[in-house]
């Protein structure tokens, strides 16, 4: 089967993408508006994209009515941001992050997440994420009508027990990937394979 991107429309271009790229890590967001409400949203075209100095970049799209979700928004104005690492502990919040709700109404209010406060930026941490990055903004490129946001990670808090040697150890935690469609993975599967 072949398939010429050019004939598909948006919808069936995004369902095939992100069926062809899996698993995908999970970003979930808290933000800050302006005038102080968090927002708390998951998104999956995440990655990292350097190491020293080191940058992550998240893809935050438009709101179906055209207008910029509240993480652009907001990471636009405050220019800071929290990347919580999802576990299964967290799907339910990601559900109610992934609503659509109106500018300052607060998805982290109606999850009844606790969390922490960071420490170098002034969105919140998710108190149940094993793994959060501090981030502030470096660069936000407009790419057609997605925001491919760039962030410079300023603090890293790590759970007790996950990490050994400076580094997280996968076989402490298990990790939520996204996949397509509704479908998610926990990530536990593991395997070695060293490098020659």
């Amino acid at each position: 089967m072949e398939i010429d991107p050019a004939t598909l429309g948006a919808r069936d271009l995004y369902r095939l993408m992100i069926s062809c790229i899996i698993p995908r890590p999970i970003a979930f967001v808290t933000t800050l508006s302006r005038e102080g409400v968090t927002n708390l949203a998951p998104f999956s075209f995440f990655s990292g994209v350097t190491s020293h100095p080191p940058i992550v970049s998240i893809a935050v799209g438009r709101k179906r009515d055209g207008s910029k979700k509240d993480t652009w928004r907001n990471i636009e104005e405050t220019g800071e941001f929290v990347i919580n690492v999802v576990v299964p502990e967290l799907m339910d919040a990601v559900v109610t992050g992934a609503m659509e709700l109106p500018h300052n109404v607060s998805e982290l209010e109606r999850s009844g997440e606790p969390t922490f406060p960071s420490v170098k930026v002034k969105p919140p941490r998710l108190a149940n994420s094993p793994v959060n990055l501090e981030c502030s903004l470096f660069r936000i490129v407009e790419v057609a009508e997605t925001a491919l946001v760039l962030g410079q990670v300023v603090r890293v808090h790590l759970k007790d027990g996950v990490a050994a040697a400076g580094r997280v150890d996968p076989r402490t935690l298990t990790f939520v990937g996204r996949m397509g469609e509704d479908l998610y993975c926990r990530v536990s599967d593991l395997f070695e394979r060293k490098r020659e």
